[in-house]
């Protein structure tokens, strides 16, 4: 069923019982472009200003990994590595609403990551979960418009920050997953009495998973009525659309069963909690193919800035928001109406552009200059 917005073209106020998560210092070591880089930000808005590839963006994406390891950008892990670099590191002083302040690190030498908190080494989860980082860059519409890959990472960062044991529950998943691949792929087929017990375990971690998705799109939705609301209001009602990845109808361990020929010939698992999806459809857009390449961004902005509030409301402090090339995705009137909404909201913002956007002039904010891999504070 639609859930209708108000009908207001303004956006609505954000949640404002949660102060900001405050990256007070960070320093960059070997990502892409950025050898050396220690700057020391401000608590508000922060403006990366610079040529096209001076390494703005990279600023950003330092403060994305260590909250999701994993870059925003497309490509492989190792493009993250600066050219003849034999290792990458980033630190962070991080503060949090209740002035407990914590010292990130993310090193990366070889296949995997290193992560630690205070001096001392920590499993990635426990790094990620400390500090909460939202980012709206251009490839953001691929949230709306992309592979179903990424919606369901946008989902499950959120659940993992509201749900304690749904990190355990994803590694248990994942792990019967694997195994139940493996044994799709062995040269002689086993019985059932291999593929069962893995079968079971599947459909179990699937059910809790599913039940902390869902719980968390209808915590969601009302949040996200807001936003959209604001950003789009010529669309009219939205509807906010579920798919679990199995059938409603039957538990999974009997359609795994059931379809395990299939699953032979192919050599994967077609059904589970790994294929689930969701959708936005709107009253005056009822197919993804209606809305525009703007009108896509516009909605993945408007999930992003919900997903932040929701944070906020559970977490009782505000995430980090990164507006990657703010001015050449959004029109002013865009761009002024989000810079209000984070403004109010006292959000920590951290912003690049080739030069200070529009809405931000005569607003008070740290500016900074990147040329060649290098910043420089100039405001």
């Amino acid at each position: 069923m639609a859930t209708p917005g108000p009908p207001s073209g303004t956006p609505a106020l954000p949640f404002v019982g949660a102060l900001p998560v405050r990256l007070q210092q960070l320093r960059i070591r070997g990502l892409r472009c950025l050898t050396d880089v220690d700057a020391v930000l401000g608590p508000a808005i922060n403006v990366f200003v610079g040529a096209n590839g001076a390494g703005k963006t990279s600023v950003l994406e330092a403060a994305f990994l260590l909250s999701h390891a994993r870059s925003f950008r497309s490509g492989a892990k190792e493009a993250l590595l600066q050219r003849g670099a034999t290792q990458l590191s980033i630190f962070a002083e991080l503060c949090h609403a209740d002035r407990r302040v914590c010292r990130l690190g993310l090193g990366r030498a070889g296949a995997g990551w290193e992560a630690k908190l205070d001096g001392s080494g920590v499993p990635l989860g426990q790094l990620v979960s400390e500090c909460a980082v939202v980012c709206f860059e251009p490839g953001s519409h691929a949230l709306i418009a992309g592979a179903a890959e990424e919606r369901r990472r946008y989902l499950d960062w959120g659940v993992f920050h509201v749900e304690h044991a749904f990190l355990s529950c994803w590694r248990r998943y994942q792990r019967a997953l694997k195994q139940r691949n493996s044994l799709l792929r062995s040269l002689s087929p086993p019985g059932d009495e291999l593929f069962a017990p893995w079968e079971a375990e599947l459909a179990q971690a699937a059910d809790q998973i599913d039940r902390q998705r869902r719980a968390y799109l209808d915590r969601l939705r009302p949040r996200l009525q807001g936003s959209i609301a604001g950003l789009l209001p010529e669309l009219g009602a939205f509807a906010l659309r579920y798919r679990r990845g199995w059938s409603d109808e039957l538990d999974l361990a009997r359609q795994l069963r059931e379809q395990r020929g299939r699953d032979l010939a192919r050599g994967h698992t077609t059904l589970g909690a790994h294929r689930a999806d969701w959708s936005i459809t709107f009253e005056q857009a009822p197919l993804r193919e209606h809305l525009s390449r703007g009108q896509e961004k516009l909605t993945a902005l408007a999930c992003l800035l919900a997903q932040a509030e929701l944070y906020a409301e559970h977490r009782g402090e505000w995430p980090i928001v990164c507006l990657d090339d703010l001015a050449s995705e959004l029109d002013q009137a865009h761009q002024l109406a989000v810079v209000t909404l984070l403004r109010a909201a006292d959000a920590q913002v951290l912003l690049t552009g080739t030069e200070l956007p529009a809405a931000l002039q005569g607003l008070p904010a740290c500016v900074f200059h990147v040329e060649q891999g290098r910043l420089a504070r100039l405001l």
